[in-house]
């Protein structure tokens, strides 16, 4: 063995170390003829930040070949969410403990952006399993002594990842002051037997395995317009209002709950109007401004978010669609009845406000919305802005079942009546919290605001509303 290979101390995994994070390069046990990860390995050992079982769970990804230096496996937080995901999608009761990377070296740190990537074209790999099993001993090394019994040594399985993704390439690399480094990519995700489907996404280092938004790339042969960006996929531009987000137009959906309220402003003349809370590549904003007639205002905190939407994902501002810049929690806050009037305007000034805001913290995996969002005076004061029929509409991604118990108690003691809709995707839910109580989900299944619902997000997806 290379000295200068590994210098982890002996012993040094014995016990459990909350949050600790070390990595190291390790000889590739397969020879070179079966060797598709190269020499050396990189491994990556992840502990756990929460308390586990006496006896704890350790577990393996091998990262797939060409992906190294993505964020998803080169991070402390993508390894964190990684382990966070894994302890969640297991059948077992108890979470794993400790989970460990192996795959190839990522690029320098000064060159460390992620790389295009193009899955192989085999679908099981051979000398993977082989890597996999000559990597056991490593894996029992990399074990907590009281993961061993006397009778028993522990299971280290190698758990699997598939995001879909056939290929990507990076159109954009960027920093802001509130979201930090964030990318911007264009994919091919699978959709078997279906052709692939390109898509432009936006990425942040800090929760790199959440896509913060995505839109459908279509072909476009005007290169020329501003709204066209550069693409290794050929000709393409971003199709702005399309709803890819698994959870958009499960949000959208809710306006099926005020449709008669939305009708009955129309026939004053009057537009609805919605604020956005999380303005991500704008594809929600232009959808309600251009597929439902609706008056749009979006608050994002980073201003270089706001721009990349702009250039990357065809957001487009006109007197219907108004974004700002800043704290969109706090400008409710502001907005409150009694209090002096706000950037968004006096009470009553919306038929709708949507969240859409991850909880910027990794420690607890992919988890949304951020824990302002159950204070009472935030919720009392969404609730003043709103109309008298109006809705306040939530993505939720729950930590656990009782972040979920919580934001729902919370909701309910301001609000009349809670809805809900399982995104279907394992992962999502949207909350529908209502100033007035509407009664049933199905109530709303006449006029041209429901029938408009139904075709552009099907009949099914409006029936999945059910009271909580």
């Amino acid at each position: 063995m290379d000295d200068s290979a590994f210098h982890v101390a002996a012993g040094a995994f014995e016990h459990l170390s909350p949050l600790r994070f070390v990595s190291f390069t390790f000889p590739n046990p397969l020879p070179n003829p079966r060797n598709p990860y190269g020499h050396p390995l990189r491994v990556a050992v992840l502990d756990s930040p929460f308390p586990g079982p006496s006896r704890p769970r350790v577990a393996a990804v091998l990262v797939p070949l060409g992906r190294e230096d993505d964020w998803i496996f080169s991070t402390v937080s993508g390894h964190l969410q990684l382990l966070s995901s894994s302890s969640n999608d297991d059948d077992d009761d108890d979470p794993f403990s400790r989970l460990v990377l192996v795959g190839g070296v990522p690029s320098p740190s000064s060159s460390s952006s992620p790389k295009p990537y193009i899955r192989p074209l085999f679908g099981s790999d051979p000398d993977a399993t082989l890597l996999q099993q000559s990597l056991l001993p490593l894996l029992l090394a990399l074990c907590p002594k009281s993961a061993f019994t006397r009778e028993e040594i522990p299971h280290v399985p190698f758990l699997s990842f598939d995001d879909g993704v056939l290929r990507i390439a990076p159109v954009e690399t960027l920093v802001g002051p509130v979201v930090g480094e964030m990318l911007v990519e264009d994919v091919a995700v699978d959709r078997s037997p279906e052709p692939p489907e390109l898509r432009r996404r936006l990425r942040f280092k800090r929760m790199p395995n959440l896509v913060q938004t995505q839109v459908r790339l279509v072909p476009d042969p005007a290169t020329s317009t501003p709204l066209s960006s550069p693409s290794e996929f050929g000709p393409c531009r971003p199709e702005a209002e399309s709803l890819v987000q698994p959870y958009l137009g499960p949000m959208v959906a809710g306006f099926s709950l005020i449709a008669s309220a939305i009708e009955e402003r129309a026939s004053t003349g009057l537009r609805p109007r919605a604020l956005c809370i999380g303005v991500g590549g704008g594809a929600l904003l232009m959808s309600l401004r251009t597929q439902f007639g609706f008056d749009v205002v979006g608050v994002e905190a980073d201003e270089i978010v706001v721009s990349v939407a702009r250039q990357h994902f065809g957001l487009v501002e006109d007197e219907s669609l108004q974004v700002l810049v800043g704290d969109g929690i706090q400008m409710v806050n502001s907005s409150r009845k009694g209090k002096q009037e706000g950037p968004l305007g006096g009470p009553s000034c919306f038929d709708a406000i949507i969240v859409d805001l991850d909880s910027q913290d990794a420690m607890n995996g992919v988890s949304a919305p951020p824990m302002e969002i159950l204070e009472r005076c935030f919720l009392l004061a969404a609730k003043s802005v709103l109309n008298a029929k109006g809705v306040l509409i939530v993505n939720v991604i729950p930590s656990n079942g009782s972040f979920y118990k919580e934001l729902t108690e919370s909701f309910r003691e301001v609000f009349s009546e809670l809805y809900e809709l399982d995104v279907g995707n394992g992962e999502n839910f949207v909350i529908f919290a209502m100033v007035s109580p509407v009664g049933t989900a199905t109530t709303e299944s006449t006029g041209t605001v429901y029938e408009k619902l139904s075709e552009v997000l099907g009949r099914r997806l409006l029936d999945g509303i059910r009271k909580i």
